[in-house]
This record gives structure tokens, C-alpha cells and sequence, in this order.
């Protein structure tokens, strides 16, 4: 709210009061007024958007929409997403604003006309501050995957610590029993591969998704997650695909639903804690990829 202050402070309003005009419906624009809310507070005009990049974060917190979706490809909003995280707006090289504040005044147009009871000034006071907290959930929930997995690519080092030849931050090198070498890396897509060289080359085995995070209620959401990259994994030539994740109070068939490209499952805290059935079944299988005895 005081970052929208300031931009309609310097903002022409004649030129505020046009571009609400010709964005707002009418309908809505009589719903704000009867609850003296300004159309400004609800719905964004390119004039103020110049004023104030960062105020695209604000309109976008008011539909609770995610950045992780609302800038993702496909939805046109990627070219917007450099003014809310810092503010930019290259003169020459303009986003469309028009039509970011043709597409949000859709959604947030039905948003208003949808609300029971109506609209008031402590929904729009109150609602980003609301769907902040999902925003910070889902950098949480981010920071805990990152934790996971650079934990899963510890143990694994320790699991075959007798046979390292290089060990670097994001890359593990072994020569296995064949005296082959066998590459374990960290990376975006899948989050740990396993390759192993034959002939000069490596040859993709093994990727492994991590998925740290231990809410019931969105698990399949991230087991649908671990497909995507599986599937990115078999188009790069992997031949097994395994997804670690909180297995605890879920069904497996759901989860199998949700990626029926993964060929093994295993539960994190089991991972994780080094101890555990899947535990057990995670070094055994470890042990057949990679052609190494896995230290108990």
C-alpha cells in the first residue's frame, strides 16, 4: 500500500482515471466505490505500473497467485517478472503493460464480482499480506528440497566413499568393479544422475528425483513433479528413475498414478536418517547401478 501511495502521488491523474475507464467493467467499478475502495488499490493501469515496477508483485498477491506459476513459460508473464524482484523497466525495450493490465483486470474483475459477502477495505488491506504466506511457504518448501537433496548426495558419498577417484562439490567420480568409471553429479533435472563410461562415453543410468518436503496434503503434487523430470530424464536416454519422498501415510498407488515413470521408491526420512527399510533397499540398489560393494 505505501509503494501504490507513492506511485499515485507523481502519477497524472486524468491519465489514472482514463486507464481505469478503459480496464475496469463498470459493474466492478460500482462495487469498489459502494465499499470506498479506489479502483487503484484493486486493479493495475500501466501509468502506475511505470511509476512503480515492483507494484506487479502487489496485483499478483491479490489473485494469490505464486510466482513459481504466474511466471512460469505459457503464461506471458515472464517479461514482468524483472519488475517485481527488482524494480526494472527498460524504456526501450518496454513490456507489454497493456496487456498485463488487460489480462489481471479479467481475473481480478471476476475475483470481486465473485466475493460474498462483497468486497470491503479490510480484504484488500488484508488479502496480500494473507497470500504472502503461501508465497513464503513455497520458498520454504524450496529450501527444504535443496536440503534434502544435497543430504541424499552425502550419503551417497559415504556409500561409496572406498572407491572415489574425484570427489567435487557437485560431482562424484568412482571406478566401480569393471574398472569403469562411474559419474555421480548433482543437477537441476533429474537432482542426482548416475552415468557410467563405456567406450570413452558416458552412458546415462540412473535418475534420481528428491522431493524433501513431508506435506501429506500436496505429496502427489510432487510426485507429478518427480514425473516431469523423469520424463526429461528418458528423453536424455536414462534407464532407471528413482524418487525419493515422504512415503508416510500415503498411498503408493497414488503416488505410482502421479509418476508411473519412477521404477523405485524410497522414503526420505529413511534416506535421510541412514537407517531404515528403504534404507536398506536404497544402498542395495545403489549397488547394482553403480557395479560397486556399498559399504554397510
Amino acid at each position: 500500500m505505501g509503494g501504490l501511495a507513492e506511485a499515485l502521488k507523481v502519477a497524472d491523474q486524468a491519465t489514472v482515471k482514463a486507464q481505469i475507464a478503459t480496464y475496469v467493467p463498470a459493474d466492478v467499478q460500482r462495487i469498489l466505490a459502494s465499499a470506498g475502495i479506489r479502483d487503484e488499490h484493486v486493479f493495475p493501469t500501466p501509468v502506475i505500473l511505470e511509476k512503480k515496477p515492483t507494484l506487479v508483485g502487489y496485483y499478483r498477491l491479490l489473485l494469490g497467485v505464486p510466482q513459481k506459476h504466474f511466471y512460469r513459460g505459457g503464461t506471458g508473464m515472464g517479461q514482468f517478472k524483472s519488475m517485481e524482484n527488482r524494480g526494472l523497466l527498460n524504456p526501450r525495450r518496454r513490456p507489454d503493460l497493456e496487456g498485463f493490465c488487460m489480462a489481471m483486470a479479467q481475473s481480478l474483475a471476476n475475483l470481486i464480482r465473485q466475493m460474498s459477502p462483497q468486497v470491503c477495505l479490510q480484504d484488500v488491506a488484508e488479502l496480500p499480506l494473507i497470500t504472502l504466506g503461501s508465497q513464503f511457504q513455497g520458498a520454504n518448501n524450496n529450501t527444504i528440497g535443496k536440503h534434502a537433496t544435497a543430504d541424499v548426495f552425502m550419503a551417497v558419498a559415504e556409500l561409496v566413499r572406498e572407491h572415489i577417484l574425484a570427489h567435487e562439490e557437485r560431482q562424484i567420480t568412482i571406478r566401480n568393479a569393471s574398472g569403469r568409471r562411474v559419474v555421480i553429479g548433482l543437477a537441476a533435472d533429474p537432482d542426482i544422475r548416475i552415468q557410467e563410461e563405456f567406450g570413452g562415453k558416458l552412458r546415462s543410468k540412473v535418475a534420481i528425483e528428491i522431493k524433501g518436503g513431508a506435506d501429506v496434503s500436496n505429496a502427489y503434487n510432487r510426485a507429478g513433479e518427480a514425473e516431469k523430470s523423469h520424463q526429461k530424464a528418458k528423453n536424455e536416454g536414462f534407464r532407471d528413475y528413482w524418487t525419493i519422498i515422504s512415503k508416510s501415510c500415503l498411498n503408493l498407488d497414488k503416488l505410482r498414478s502421479a509418476s508411473p515413470t519412477t521404477n523405485d521408491w524410497f522414503d526420505v526420512a529413511h534416506v535421510l536418517a541412514r537407517d531404515g527399510a528403504d534404507w536398506e533397499v536404497f544402498k542395495s540398489r545403489l549397488a547394482d547401478a553403480t557395479g560397486i560393494p556399498v559399504a554397510l
